[in-house]
């Protein structure tokens, strides 16, 4: 008997990028090539959009701004999620921002959840 895992549909980034909004106490670490944010328990999230387009993750202690990852959002072309596979005992759902040539795609960053995309029960606005 073989098992089957189900890669869920690309969301776009608009959906993504609106999902994420009501979900700050939900990302354990984001991240690009350049840099990764893990999440801490003195510091809180920001989510930003630029004028330009761009929009701007921000890991915040108090009011200090402790580091940024600043997304060109031209530069995604969808966002795949699928259960981290790395800890898949953690529940942890890894979101990955993908963008370049449809024939050559990458990953731009990343975005790891605590959680998936559709509505958990018993989700809370504090971290779980």
């Amino acid at each position: 008997m073989s098992t089957k895992t189900e890669t869920p549909a690309p969301l776009t980034f608009d959906r993504f990028w609106r999902w994420l909004l009501d979900h700050p106490n939900c990302v354990i670490r984001a991240g690009s090539d350049d840099c990764t944010l893990i999440d801490h328990e003195d510091f809180h999230w920001d989510f930003l959009e630029e004028e330009e387009g761009d929009v701007v993750i921000q890991l915040v202690k108090g009011k200090a701004l402790v580091a940024e990852l600043i997304l060109a959002r031209r530069d995604v072309l969808f966002v795949q999620a699928s259960l981290d596979v790395e800890n898949a005992s953690s529940g942890y759902w890894l979101f990955e921002l993908i963008g370049g040539p449809k024939e050559e795609t990458f990953t731009v960053a990343h975005v790891l959840m605590s959680h998936g995309i559709e509505q958990q029960q018993g989700h809370q606005l504090l971290k779980h």
